[in-house]
């Protein structure tokens, strides 16, 4: 028997979030907002926290810094069931922080990456290997160090017989330096949405970039907002599944990592493909009627109640 369901592998930061904010930023100009938040960050985190929220037992493997940013987001895990002992402590870099300013469905984020951007596969315990069904790998091109060591780690990955799943999210630099056709080969779930599917492969639409991962991945699933998701599975058949659409959204950060979180809850305990994809849809609908990433993810039989309040069954 694992200890562990999943191991969340990746970044961890604080997010200081900015609501109702009086227009867009401008050089040499100060604007109100009239909500703010500090709370958990990085998409990693969020799934982690939501996941363990959803029953599945969750440790996280991540770099902080020894301060206050770090004991913030150390004490939050815990606080979500997170099990904790895979945090690496550095002295030398601060835990790094997400400003979010956030307009309704969309936002603009600026980050300081600090200690994420170090961890190394030298870093891990090798023990979290032996130890979990499932890895979950997020916001790859944050994390310079891990992206380095990526295919180390899967190859690992596979020898344990651990699965893993990935969910690029957005390159900032916009380079999109990661060669997907020796990586997803390696991964059992690619968790993508439709910008990064297509930026990562080049392509101008949806079909294009499916096409040009076709040769190389296992499953996927193509998170497409409110338009719902697209499931590919290996023998190349589609399930596109419409959303459970929340029409009083209070805002939606997280609600891909929810998505994740739903998917991944049911495919480590067997469900096949189109359960997880339903139940993700229902999860990543679920998060918009909060605030903040982890917000409405109290427990397993609230979050079940709101998705059968939005359609879910």
């Amino acid at each position: 028997m694992k200890q562990f369901d999943v191991v969340a592998l990746g970044e961890l930061n604080v997010d200081l979030i900015l609501n109702r904010i009086d227009g867009a930023p401008e050089v040499g100009k100060e604007k109100f907002c009239q909500d703010m938040i500090l709370t958990l960050g990085s998409s990693t985190a969020i799934f982690a926290a939501n996941a363990a929220a959803l029953g599945t037992k969750v440790a996280f493997c991540g770099m902080i810094g020894n301060d206050s940013f770090g004991d913030l987001v150390e004490k939050s895990l815990k606080a979500k069931n997170v099990d904790t002992r895979y945090l690496v402590h550095q002295d030398k870099y601060a835990t790094g922080a997400t400003i979010c300013l956030n307009y309704n469905e969309d936002r603009a984020n600026v980050t300081y990456q600090g200690a994420m951007d170090f961890m190394r596969l030298s870093d891990i315990d090798m023990d979290l290997f032996k130890s979990t069904k499932h890895i979950h790998i997020s916001s790859i091109f944050m994390q310079t160090g891990l992206r380095e060591d990526i295919l180390d780690i899967l190859k690992l990955a596979k020898e344990n017989g651990v699965t893993v799943s990935l969910d690029t999210q957005w390159d900032p630099a916009e380079t999109w330096n990661l060669d997907y056709t020796k990586v997803l080969p390696l991964i059992d779930l690619f968790l993508p949405n439709e910008k990064e599917l297509m930026c990562l492969t080049g392509s101008k639409s949806i079909e294009e970039g499916i096409n040009k991962i076709a040769p190389y991945v296992n499953n996927a699933v193509i998170k497409c907002g409110n338009q719902g998701s697209l499931l590919i599975k290996k023998d190349g058949t589609m399930n596109l599944l419409k959303p459970y659409l929340n029409t009083n959204v209070v805002d939606a950060i997280g609600a891909g990592d929810s998505f994740n979180a739903g998917f991944i809850s049911r495919f480590v305990q067997g469900d096949d493909l189109e359960t997880c994809q339903k139940y993700g849809n229902m999860t990543g609908a679920v998060n918009t009627t909060a605030a903040g990433g982890t917000g409405a993810f109290t427990s397993k039989e609230e979050v079940e109640a709101k998705g059968k309040q939005l359609g879910w069954k």
